[in-house]
């Protein structure tokens, strides 16, 4: 079986062994020790909690797939697949108006479930750095980012370091998915079923993360989503401000930058100052060029929000 795994379809941790049309069953990598497969079985019984939990709610505006059991001798699971494809930007452009209304309708609804199905935490002061690889994108801009970047580009990406690294606002812990991207969030065009799978980051975390997502950031819907959840929430609870409000949109340009500035972190921890093989040298450029666009995406925020 270990020769074997890189055969079958895998993640980080677990392997598909059969799937179907409606139906997954996976198990831990015969590459994990015994601690490891007791760590991915406890994981495995916290996603299903998760799950278990927000399926009970019951909203038709959206779909989440069962986890239907759990074999702890076996270390196996089997769940329901979700129907349809990742929902990417390219799908999203395709679709009909009315089925984008109802996407949008659709993740405002589960992110207001997923925040009310635990109590909202009160109003706490929230610094954005220290979501970010802070210590290690100020050294990559002043240490390295010469050797590949212009001048007027570590100018830039430094203005915004300096803005991200002071930028806090008021917010609430929440009970979030963690993990909204378009890997984890799948649409059936055919029967405009809208899925959201892969709840193991589940967990509390400030509000506006799982509002201002990967997922959202991608298709351009952040304000759409935000205005919508407002309309839904139970103000009895907890506050919003419009969308309107001027800290508010600050707090959505900085978490839009927040997630590009993720990607430009873990891309800069990928160069090499002196690459052996020409691959090295490729993957080099590659990681440059993709900077290059996140660089471009803040910059096109950064215009956006000062109209």
């Amino acid at each position: 079986m270990t020769q074997n795994v890189n055969n079958l379809i895998h993640g980080r941790e677990s392997y598909v062994v059969y799937f179907g049309d409606t139906l997954i069953m996976k198990r831990p990598l015969p590459t994990l020790n015994e601690p490891a497969r007791e760590q991915w079985l406890a994981k495995q019984h916290r996603t299903k909690d998760a799950i278990d939990e927000i399926h009970a709610v019951g909203n038709p505006r959206y779909n989440i797939p069962r986890m239907i059991y759990i074999k702890d001798d076996e270390y196996q699971l089997l769940e329901e697949c979700a129907p349809g494809q990742h929902l990417t930007k390219d799908l999203y452009k395709k679709l009909l108006p009315r089925q984008r209304h109802e996407i949008i309708d659709g993740i405002a609804s589960f992110l207001v479930d997923m925040n009310e199905l635990k109590p909202i935490g009160e109003i706490q002061r929230h610094k954005i750095a220290s979501e970010l690889k802070f210590n290690r994108l100020d050294n990559f801009i002043e240490n390295k980012m010469h050797y590949w970047f212009k001048d007027d580009e570590i100018k830039y990406m430094a203005t915004i370091r300096d803005n991200i690294g002071t930028f806090e606002y008021d917010t609430r812990a929440a009970w979030s998915h963690c993990d909204l991207n378009p890997g984890n969030v799948l649409y059936d065009p055919k029967t405009s079923t809208l899925s959201f799978i892969d709840f193991a980051e589940a967990n509390y975390r400030f509000i506006y993360r799982d509002i201002f997502a990967p997922l959202q950031i991608e298709l351009g819907i952040c304000r759409r989503v935000y205005e919508t959840y407002c309309k839904m929430h139970n103000r009895a609870k907890y506050t919003m401000p419009s969308v309107n409000n001027e800290n508010l949109r600050l707090i959505m340009k900085y978490r839009v930058m927040c997630a590009l500035l993720k990607r430009f972190i873990k891309a800069s921890d990928d160069l090499r100052l002196s690459p052996a093989s020409p691959k090295g040298i490729e993957n080099n450029q590659n990681k440059v060029r993709f900077m290059r666009e996140q660089i471009s995406s803040i910059m096109n925020i950064d215009k956006q929000f000062s109209r």
